[in-house]
């Protein structure tokens, strides 16, 4: 029987060439780290998670020494270890990334790609361009996304929440690009819980006198579930919220306050996170959207539930140093391969190489 032995953590490097950020900061290097957790086996097997997991060293032992396949299980494991002192930011960022490593092992025994072992009919998942492109003037930002229409986009994110005049100008920019797609287009306004629950009223309010939005996101603060509610009160879009938080928890009051449309979650909480959050929101009749992290590992999972509705897509065909995917970013959403597992390589040599570098 196969067993998870030990653990290694490396960071690699995506550059996007640009910069990017979002109302709250820009990042003008327009590159950022890439954590990756490899959990090997007794049997040469070699599992990949990537997220953050500084606290990896809390869950590890609940892992350690147990068949990979019983996913579920272990991750609920790795909860109850942390229960005590919480397993909120870092730690459940952590457990996200060994639950996506579980999750590639399992399917590699299996001898098939992910979505097919959960159960997925179709390997393609539909999606919206996102750029993190605060930082980016007008050329730049109709450059980039005309980049997003030859990939077969129809749908897109802007960053925006500063000024209401400012974030219309750049979203018509966009509603131009995106209507020679000959598709309808779908455009979304992400606030990164930059406003209060009536600026955020008054913000969307302007926007939507001269273009309708498909949803407004993260408008308020992230806890703040009479707040959204307010917001999705007043306006005409959906409002979607949830990428930043932590455990099915802290869904709860903004479920049991009507406050949202659109179910979110980072894909750095894992997969097990994922698909019991789903059928969450599908008790609620709501759909549940994922937000991007490197490698769209998590969209496996998005192929088995039927409540998925866009995946936020920023890489076209970037890669992260030292890390490649068997996934391809078309027709206006992602193609996932038929690699065993979750399908990324790793090149640990080309990394552990740039992480020397770094250090030196």
């Amino acid at each position: 029987m196969t067993r998870v032995v030990a653990y290694t953590s490396l960071c690699s490097l995506q550059r996007w060439g640009r910069p990017i950020g979002d109302v709250n900061s820009i990042n003008r290097d327009g590159s950022r780290p890439v954590p990756v957790l490899l959990l090997h086996t007794d049997d040469g097997r070699t599992g990949v998670g990537l997220a953050p997991h500084e606290g990896i060293e809390r869950v590890f032992p609940v892992v350690e020494g147990e068949d990979p396949r019983a996913v579920p299980a272990l991750y609920d494991r790795m909860l109850a270890r942390v229960f005590k002192t919480g397993h909120g930011g870092a730690v459940f960022s952590a457990i996200g990334a060994v639950d996506m490593a579980l999750w590639d092992l399992k399917a590699q025994l299996a001898g098939e790609p992910l979505w097919r072992l959960l159960g997925g009919r179709t390997p393609f998942v539909p999606g919206y361009a996102s750029a993190l492109d605060y930082g980016l003037d007008d050329a730049a930002l109709v450059a980039l996304h005309e980049c997003y229409l030859t990939h077969g986009f129809s749908a897109a994110k802007l960053k925006g929440g500063a000024d209401p005049q400012a974030d219309l100008h750049r979203l018509q920019l966009l509603q131009r690009v995106y209507a020679r797609s000959g598709q309808p287009v779908k455009l979304m306004l992400d606030i990164n819980e930059a406003l209060s629950p009536k600026d955020a009223l008054r913000h969307v309010a302007q926007i939507e006198q001269a273009l309708p939005l498909h949803w407004v996101e993260e408008p308020v603060r992230r806890w703040d579930a009479p707040g959204h509610a307010l917001v999705r009160a007043g306006v005409r879009a959906n409002v979607a919220s949830g990428e930043n938080l932590s455990g099915l928890e802290q869904y709860q009051p903004l479920l049991a306050a009507g406050a949202l449309d659109v179910v979110q979650t980072s894909m750095i909480t894992g997969i097990t996170h994922f698909l019991r959050l789903a059928a969450a929101a599908q008790l609620h009749g709501l759909p549940v959207s994922l937000v991007s992290y490197r490698g769209h590992l998590v969209a496996h999972a998005a192929t088995a539930v039927p409540n998925h509705t866009l995946l936020e897509v920023k890489e076209l065909d970037e890669r992260p140093l030292g890390i490649d995917y068997d996934q391809r970013v078309a027709d206006g959403g992602l193609h996932l391969g038929e690699t065993p597992g979750l399908g990324v390589r790793v090149d640990r040599a080309a990394i552990e190489a740039h992480m020397r570098a770094s250090a030196a």
